[in-house]
């Protein structure tokens, strides 16, 4: 075999190669931005570059595989709901409270399902794995709580972290992330409302409904009803 024939060859099998890596790393990188979804453009926005975000994305998958994460059994799925179910009927009144009490709610069941909710970061990486779907919304509501405990969220913000905390909640009981809890069942048709939906109120004019809004849902019935309590009293 002459030295011409040898280095076509060893070029061919070097292209051949690079090819392979090539799709592999394509293959990879498609497959990590569809399980991760908006988890993964965040990420690599926050990277030097798209493989080191990859790696990390890759080393949660490896962590999450080796977690005892398991669903929930029916009647701890049940139990819960009920609980939500009185925690959002509180809204009403305790607004603060109720966002607090949906916060605790959420980590027992990421507790119960096997994720280790002991490290803030840690527990945001880990859901990112199943959950990238509802994550952002619980970074906002993990936000809105932040201002609660400092007394800075007002009743829109509590009620969009409500919402929020609501969406991971559904997700980690297996649940489409806004379904309706309890007995409020409504026709798809009415269960939604547009997004720029606009909530008039005492302490916020003309603010913007960030999320959508179920029919019957007691955090949005419970600040509007309040709201309009608040606008007869101010008539008399």
């Amino acid at each position: 075999m002459s030295t011409v024939t040898i280095v076509t060859v060893v070029v061919v099998i070097v292209v051949v190669g690079l090819l392979v890596v090539g799709m592999r790393t394509v293959i990879r990188r498609r497959r990590l931005q569809q399980r991760f979804g908006p988890e993964y453009d965040r990420l690599v926005g926050e990277s030097d570059s798209k493989r080191k975000a990859e790696t990390v994305l890759t080393e949660r998958e490896r962590r999450v595989r080796d977690l005892d994460i398991r669903p929930l059994t029916d009647p701890a799925r049940e139990s819960y709901a009920d609980r939500w179910t009185a925690i959002q009927e509180q809204f009403v009144d305790a607004p603060a409270d109720a966002v607090a009490a949906s916060q605790v709610l959420v980590v027992a069941v990421m507790s119960e399902r096997g994720y280790p909710a002991e490290h803030h970061d840690q527990v945001l990486a880990d859901l990112s794995v199943e959950h990238a779907g509802t994550l952002g919304r619980y970074r906002a509501a993990e936000k809105i709580s932040e201002s609660a405990a400092s007394g800075a969220a007002s009743t829109e913000d509590l009620r969009l972290a409500m919402i929020d905390y609501r969406a991971l909640f559904h997700d980690l009981l297996g649940e489409p992330a806004d379904a309706l809890s309890g007995s409020a069942e409504t026709e798809p048709a009415q269960a939604i409302e547009a997004d720029n939906t606009t909530l008039k109120n005492g302490d916020a004019q003309g603010v913007e409904i960030r999320r959508p809004v179920a029919v019957g849902d007691p955090v949005v019935d419970g600040l509007a009803n309040s709201s309009m309590d608040r606008t007869k009293g101010l008539a008399k």
